[in-house]
């Protein structure tokens, strides 16, 4: 592509908007936007296949600010692309409900790919839309009709890189051969404590070629023909991501170019006035620009329409020669669920199997419904049984490489089309909580499967016995966590996992556990309620027992001890706290009656389970815990059912 003198005309229209923004608001960082104007600009114009008209349209390019406090420069492309953001949208950045906050939020800006800002996030994220354009590609397109064929995008920074999540994803990332996926890393050599040489010296083009990626560079960010040649060169590597190395000056044309004190303060208004000056910015109020420029951003914006007008046309050639995958790419886009689902009956528990191996047959059987369900474990599908037998192909094998499992997840999400999951044992969701914490944050249907949920793990001992883990999950807003008692409740919180469109962590047992069949209707119509009575107790039971996973079928067997002593015991699962308190409180007060003694009992911390069950007293872990057998491991907890028994008679007595 052929740049001319409008061209860096806007390049610096993009630079003085995005500091502008930062000014007004006071708050912001300038240094990222005055860079790598550049880079994003040769991008967007000259490759990124993008109709602001129809943000979501499908074979669309992904592009991720994974460097998402530059926002500013993600902002400003939008609006000159005519988005949908106004110039009051841009002098309300950082202003509270405004369309433009400190990072990026996906589904609050369109245009957004994703949410970004904790380093290393996008660029994960990234690998995971790119993955799933290769699954997709595979499986829908034929060799006349490539109905999926888009690139996904990255720009990424030295702390992207420096955080742990970038060496994960990067080496999955090369592994699978991601020839679609390219990053431009803006190298500007400049983090908040100073130069990166205090702490940054490895030679990351060396590191990406050994982790299987092609590596390019760009001496001179400022030059958009050299970046452009260097875009179209890493296009053309098909069985390679490609990094694109921008060696740039962050805080470019500014007082304090170079200088780590324009990573994330404001330029102050002479700074800003300078930096104009020095941009050969025309004397105009702020928020302006010559009409050659918005006149220029709109021809560029009509291209992008232009290739999805050529995609409609491709897609009804599709339609024609592949009714079959035509079909099936509407119905991957819809997200429609069939009715029957998942069928437990058929499922043969006829002996106590754990809820990890009731999930591998739910799993097999959902395969069987959804040609686009795919997932698999960090190097623990032996474990966590989360491999797909009749199709082996669609187990993602993501390696010891927790964190950046999340992320990638969240990105084969993000991009659309596919269902997806991830596993690994609950004590290891702490390695992953940025991604569940972000993927509760945008609401997106990202599926974490956690098993080994409790001390029953056994011999392992307390550094993979998860005790805080629980409450701690459930503690983040938007999250759904699920603990199935039995294999029927596990069939039931895999369907609810898949209904319920927003973000679900399921947590499983490695020990076996009772089938509960005699409860079998119950079950079904007590899951998607969050919490339910299997016992009832009779018409005024003396106490409660409310229990999640593997603990239901102890309190079950203490409910019988009590009723042996003349004792009236009401039994109820609570698979999920947060889909009970979601429900109408005339239900709510139906199953958790207002009034009754309460005993809450969870192989884990307690604190929480006074809110969580109006103010039942709990059993639980309150130590970290023990290597044993895992009934040992119980007993030595206290979580019996003669224990549990005796608990709630001392409770009736007070």
């Amino acid at each position: 592509m052929k740049f001319t003198e409008l061209d860096q005309l806007c390049v610096n229209a993009l630079r003085v908007f995005s500091i502008e923004m930062i000014g007004k608001a006071n708050s912001g960082h300038p240094g990222l936007p005055l860079g790598a104007a550049p880079m994003a600009y040769a991008l967007w114009a000259g490759h990124l296949k993008y109709s602001p008209k129809n943000p979501d349209w499908f074979d669309r390019d992904r592009f991720v600010l994974s460097a998402g406090h530059g926002s500013a420069l993600l902002y400003s492309l939008l609006y000159f692309y005519g988005a949908g953001l106004t110039t009051s949208d841009l002098e309300n950045f950082r202003q509270l409900d405004s369309l433009t906050p400190g990072h990026p939020e996906r589904g609050h800006t369109a245009g957004v790919e994703t949410t970004t800002g904790p380093l290393g996030q996008g660029f994960a994220n990234a690998v995971g839309m790119a993955l799933a354009e290769k699954k997709l590609s595979g499986l829908l397109n034929d060799p006349e009709n490539k109905i999926i064929d888009h690139y996904t995008y990255a720009l990424v920074g030295d702390g992207d890189l420096m955080e742990g999540i970038s060496y994960e994803a990067a080496s999955l990332a090369g592994h699978l051969k991601l020839g679609k996926l390219i990053c431009l890393y803006d190298s500007n050599s400049i983090t908040i404590e100073g130069c990166t040489d205090l702490t940054f010296t490895e030679d990351i083009k060396k590191r990406f070629q050994a982790q299987g990626w092609q590596t390019l560079e760009v001496a001179d960010g400022n030059n958009l023909e050299l970046i452009d040649k260097a875009i179209s060169k890493a296009k053309r590597e098909t069985q390679k991501p490609s990094l694109i190395i921008v060696k740039t000056h962050i805080g470019f044309a500014s007082p304090k170019q170079d200088t780590c004190g324009v990573h994330g303060e404001p330029l102050k208004k002479d700074e800003v006035a300078l930096t104009r000056q020095k941009l050969g910015w025309p004397q105009i109020p702020p928020f302006t620009a010559p009409p050659e420029v918005q006149e220029h951003f709109t021809t560029l914006a009509a291209k992008g329409e232009r290739a999805r007008n050529k995609w409609l046309k491709l897609a009804a050639a599709h339609q024609s020669a592949c009714p079959q995958k035509a079909a099936l790419l509407q119905t991957f886009l819809d997200g429609n669920l069939p009715d029957d689902l998942l069928s437990p009956e058929t499922a043969g528990f006829d002996k106590p199997a754990a809820t990890r191996e009731a999930s591998h047959k739910a799993i097999n059987q959902l395969a069987a419904k959804l040609p686009n369900f795919t997932g698999g474990a960090a190097d623990l599908a032996p474990s966590t049984k989360t491999d797909f037998t009749a199709e082996p192909e669609r187990t993602l094998h993501f390696g010891i490489r927790e964190h950046a499992m999340g992320a990638i997840v969240n990105g084969l999400v993000l991009h659309g089309g596919l269902r997806a999951f991830g596993s690994t044992f609950l004590v290891f969701s702490d390695y992953m909580r940025p991604s569940i914490r972000l993927a509760a944050f945008m609401g997106i249907p990202s599926i974490f499967v956690f098993t080994h949920d409790s001390i029953g793990l056994g011999e392992d001992g307390p550094t993979h016995q998860p005790v805080e883990h629980l409450m701690s999950l459930r503690l983040i807003p938007g999250l759904t966590v699920l603990r199935p008692a039995d294999a029927y409740e596990t069939f039931y919180a895999w369907e609810m996992a898949l209904r319920l469109n927003k973000p679900v962590c399921l947590a499983l047992s490695r020990q076996k556990l009772p089938v509960l069949s005699a409860y079998a209707e119950r079950i079904k119509a007590g899951v998607k309620r969050g919490a339910y009575a299997l016992e009832d107790g009779g018409p005024s039971p003396a106490v409660e027992f409310i229990a999640t996973g593997s603990e239901v079928s102890l309190v079950l067997e203490a409910a019988k001890i009590l009723k042996a002593r003349g004792i009236a015991a009401r039994v109820v699962s609570m698979p999920s706290a947060e889909i009970f308190n979601a429900q109408a409180e005339s239900y709510r007060n139906s199953v958790l009656k207002p009034g009754t003694a309460k005993l809450a009992v969870e192989a884990g911390r307690t604190q929480g389970w006074k809110d969580m069950a109006c103010g039942a007293h709990a059993m639980g872990v309150e130590t970290f815990g023990k290597s044993a057998p895992s009934e040992k491991a119980y007993a030595a907890f206290g979580l019996t059912p003669e224990n549990i028994a005796r608990e709630a008679e001392k409770l009736l007595k007070n």
